[in-house]
């Protein structure tokens, strides 16, 4: 007796013989034909749904007891895990957004180097170390320029002040420096302030007091001339 999907009925009723394996690839290829998944979800659309499918199941689990409560945490965190090294592998690590550098003193503008030391001084005792660090900062550029060993001049940043100090205080120029980048990361708030940094700003401060310049030689000095044999005793 014949399988019932090895015959067919042809359109006059008479049975028309086919053999299973050609059948079965007619079959095959007629449901292959795109017009039956035009409305399938696609590869990116079903890998989705099995992550959120998966995402659903740890939460579920979470709320269980025993075993099944601590398993689905612990798949919660992996594939939170799985997901942060995603971010990050694609968007990259987080960048500091930029920071605008301003001027030395501020808005206010500059006052008088004592005025900055008291008010440094002021604020150290009270430990408000992050305003002493600031003020003692001005302090220190303020009297380079009272020296004039810096002009005085508007919207001169940290960096700047040090770089141009350091060239008529040579031996100093690398503590300078140290100071102006401590200054601006407690100013723009990226190092918190403590006794150390500001005790750094104010013995500074003193030893640059102490220190004189490196003076350029006078180029337009001229050699004395050698004199001349037999001229005037």
């Amino acid at each position: 007796m014949s399988d019932w999907g090895d015959r067919l009925l042809a359109a006059g009723g008479a049975p028309v013989t086919v053999p299973r394996d050609p059948a079965r690839d007619a079959a095959r290829d007629e449901l292959l034909d795109a017009e039956y998944h035009k409305h399938d979800p696609s590869v990116l659309q079903r890998i989705t749904d099995w992550f959120y499918d998966r995402i659903a199941g740890a939460l579920d689990s979470i709320s269980g007891d025993g075993t099944t409560g601590t398993t689905g945490l612990v798949l919660f965190v992996i594939v939170a895990v799985l997901i942060g090294a995603a971010l990050w592998w694609r968007l990259g690590a987080p960048r500091r957004a930029a920071r605008t550098v301003q001027d030395v003193y501020g808005a206010e503008g500059p006052r008088s180097a004592d005025q900055y030391r008291a008010d440094a001084a002021g604020h150290a005792a009270a430990g408000r170390w992050t305003e002493a660090v600031r003020e003692q900062m001005r302090a220190l550029v303020r009297s380079l320029e009272e020296r004039t060993l810096l002009d005085t001049r508007p919207g001169r940043t940290a960096d700047e002040a040090a770089a141009e100090a350091g060239r008529a205080l040579p031996e100093h120029a690398a503590a300078l420096a140290a100071a102006a980048r401590t200054f601006d990361d407690i100013a723009y708030g990226e190092r918190t302030a403590d006794h150390d940094a500001y005790r750094l700003l104010h013995e500074l401060d003193r030893t640059l007091e102490r220190t004189r310049p490196v003076l350029a030689p006078d180029a337009a000095e001229a050699p004395v001339p050698a004199p001349t044999p037999g001229g005037a005793a």
